[in-house]
């Protein structure tokens, strides 16, 4: 069965953008037959908020998001994140790093990508014989993915044919930090692999994370198991921004609190996702109307205007 999953990470409330991203992955789903997974991604160490798991179930559910297994919480599955790191490290795949961020953004060999973000230039590349030899040095050790000199291409099931030179435009990645926690990467593939998620809807955001997942699977011998993707352009604001504090209070539970019935901020995210309606809309009427195709492939801007017509103002 293809199975997809819903993550909303509890570092901040649900909002908006993450709604419409939701909402668009639930479509896709329930018209399709897929299993909907529900996951907790809460391994983010202190930008974790006390509570917001909680809220971001709740309001998934008051939008009338359902899912059929879950929630499973990241934080519960450390055991499996450090036996396939434990893998790659013995497999000569990634290597410790005792390189700082101060110090990867210092070097004065550091390329950068397209984008002008740092590519880890490789200076712990074969330093280190193991983990004690790295911490022989007076730092704890994060983990590098050791990255090949290839291309990595993908079908995205929204964006397009997606091509990235790994070496050149992303370098060796984090798979653990110092302090032992699996960075995302790593821990997103481990979780698709074990629930079976075959299709994974997301933020285009995250679209360059795909090439390293996609060098995860190979890695782990799981190549025929990676999902297809589906990257969808962020809601932003008016600054061009994508959504945040910044634009004032967009948290669901913000207009749930306003008096803001489910079926009216059901009706703007379905505008946001290209279907025609009025000034409410039930999920079950959303299911009878979406598309795929209809979705823009720009943007969304959240405008004041939109505030004001959700609260009837």
């Amino acid at each position: 069965m293809r199975t997809t999953r819903l993550a909303p990470s509890p570092t901040g409330a649900l909002h908006l953008g993450n709604a419409r991203t939701f909402l668009i992955n639930w479509l896709l789903a329930r018209q399709q037959a897929w299993r909907i997974v529900l996951r907790i991604e809460d391994i983010d160490g202190p930008r974790i908020k006390a509570g917001a798991d909680r809220q971001a179930i709740e309001d998934l559910a008051w939008l009338g998001i359902d899912w059929d297994e879950g929630p499973i919480y990241q934080s519960h599955r450390l055991p499996c994140y450090q036996a396939m790191l434990e893998r790659l490290l013995s497999e000569g795949l990634a290597y410790p790093c005792i390189c700082s961020r101060s110090e990867v953004a210092s070097a004065a060999s550091a390329p950068h990508a397209d984008d002008g973000a740092l590519v880890y230039p490789g200076t712990c590349r074969q330093r280190f014989d193991d983990l004690d030899h790295a911490r022989s040095a007076g730092r704890e050790p994060a983990i590098r993915f050791h990255v090949p000199d290839e291309q990595v291409e993908f079908e995205d099931g929204f964006a397009g044919r997606q091509q990235c030179e790994v070496a050149q435009q992303l370098g060796d990645f984090v798979i653990a930090k110092a302090d032992g926690t699996p960075a995302y990467q790593l821990a997103v593939v481990v979780d698709d692999v074990e629930t079976g998620v075959t299709d994974v809807v997301r933020g285009d955001d995250l679209i360059d994370s795909t090439p390293r997942q996609i060098l995860l699977y190979r890695a782990l011998g799981l190549a025929d198991r990676t999902p297809r993707y589906y990257h969808l352009p962020l809601v932003t604001g008016t600054d061009g921004r994508r959504l945040a504090k910044r634009h004032g209070d967009t948290r669901i539970n913000h207009y749930r609190q306003q008096g803001v019935p489910a079926e009216r901020l059901l009706a703007l995210l379905a505008r946001w996702s290209g279907v025609e309606c009025g000034e409410a809309i039930t999920p079950q009427q959303l299911l009878d109307r979406f598309e795929l195709s209809n979705v823009p492939h720009t943007p969304i801007v959240f405008t004041s205007e939109d505030d004001r017509w959700l609260v009837g103002k």
